[in-house]
């Protein structure tokens, strides 16, 4: 559906962008866009001055301490908005005003009630608002997809994805403390539910259509305020699939290659994102292990695109948004899908919270085994 409002490109030989934070997942979509022919990165921002440098390393010429100035300094097409979870709704509202298109990083916002807010500024103002779900785009999710659609397996009545990552401490023993927002549910949304939940409910209603949860429980691993585990009872009604959710943040001695697992169990076989990894997969995580090692040693920074099985799939979510700009039309991922991926995980909360009145043992989730 083409919107005309969004044909309003600066007139540069690219589409200008920004990239607010440069931090983790910053870096990778300022570097991405770096390397896309058609994009000119106009500026960065960020109020850590570690990583300005950064972003000045990486070819941005300009860079601000304060997103706010950026937005009213440059004359842009789009931002990247790679924040914490807690300023989304506040750049959104910036870049509304300067008639700024936004790609938002995961989660969209803390709440649903955070996000009709943000998208109704959006909407008065005509801006697009796209949302990093990059697990759609990488190849063995895509895969799955793809032969599920085919109806290679028939009927489907269940599947479970599983998706793990570091805790913001990192490997133990924690050496310096993490940034506070990762672990402040009031500043992140929530805890690994947010952080890693919402692009699995994504990728479950890409499959299977509209989403039901039905039981919830979260847990801690560690003394933290927010859940580092969450498993989730989910219902597909339209297709009748049962689905089961788990995601955690561990802190983990070493992180799996392979940090999500989705199964779906059909009635004539089973189809596996692993069936679907590239060939050259586990050769290319370790030679990208090696290099990222070397260049903590020298002080470089790490190849954001290793290994690409990851990393790429930022890259092309970030390429279908700039596309979809350049051309009027809607994300192909926009807040519409963001914010129905909060409403699953608020759900979830709800349950979890409900169980937890009458079940004392919520807390006492068992960490999952994971095998390489």
């Amino acid at each position: 559906m083409a919107l005309p409002l969004l044909n309003r490109l600066t007139g540069s030989t690219g589409l200008s962008l920004a990239v607010l934070g440069v931090g983790n997942i910053g870096s990778v979509h300022l570097k991405s866009a770096v390397a896309m022919s058609g994009v000119e990165v106009a500026a960065a921002a960020d109020a850590v001055p570690e990583n300005r440098t950064r972003a000045e390393r990486a070819g941005v010429s300009r860079t601000y301490d304060d997103y706010g100035t950026l937005l009213e300094s440059e004359e842009l097409d789009a931002a990247v908005v790679a924040l914490p979870p807690f300023l989304h709704a506040d750049a959104v509202e910036r870049a509304a005003e300067a008639g700024v298109d936004v790609f938002v990083e995961k989660p969209l916002a803390r709440s649903t009630e955070e996000a009709d807010r943000l998208l109704e500024t959006a909407r008065e103002a005509g801006i697009a608002v796209g949302v990093d779900h990059t697990l759609r785009y990488q190849p063995d999710v895509a895969g799955v997809k793809e032969a599920y659609d085919e109806g290679s397996v028939g009927h489907v009545p269940y599947a479970s994805i599983t998706r793990l990552n570091d805790h913001p401490l990192g490997r133990p023993p924690a050496r310096e403390a993490p940034p506070e927002w990762p672990t402040d549910p009031d500043a992140a949304g929530g805890g690994s539910l947010f952080e890693l939940g919402i692009h699995c409910f994504d990728v479950l209603e890409w499959l299977f259509g509209d989403l039901e949860v039905r039981d919830a429980a979260m847990g801690r691993t560690l003394d933290t305020e927010a859940e580092d585990a969450a498993t989730v009872l989910v219902e597909a009604p339209e297709t009748g699939t049962t689905i089961t959710l788990h995601c955690g943040t561990y802190q983990w001695e070493q992180l799996p290659e392979v940090n999500t697992r989705l199964r779906l169990e059909g009635v004539t076989g089973t189809i596996s994102n692993r069936d679907h990894l590239p060939g050259n997969f586990y050769a290319g995580a370790a030679t990208s292990a090696l290099s990222n090692l070397a260049s903590r040693l020298t002080g470089d920074d790490p190849d954001v695109f290793g290994p690409t099985f990851y990393l790429q799939a930022h890259y092309d979510a970030l390429a279908d948004f700039c596309t979809a700009i350049r051309e009027g039309e809607r994300p192909p991922i926009d807040g519409a899908d963001g914010r129905r991926a909060l409403a699953l995980a608020e759900r979830a909360y709800d349950l979890a919270a409900e169980r937890g009145e009458s079940n004392a043992a919520a807390d006492d989730l068992e960490t999952p085994e994971v095998s390489p």
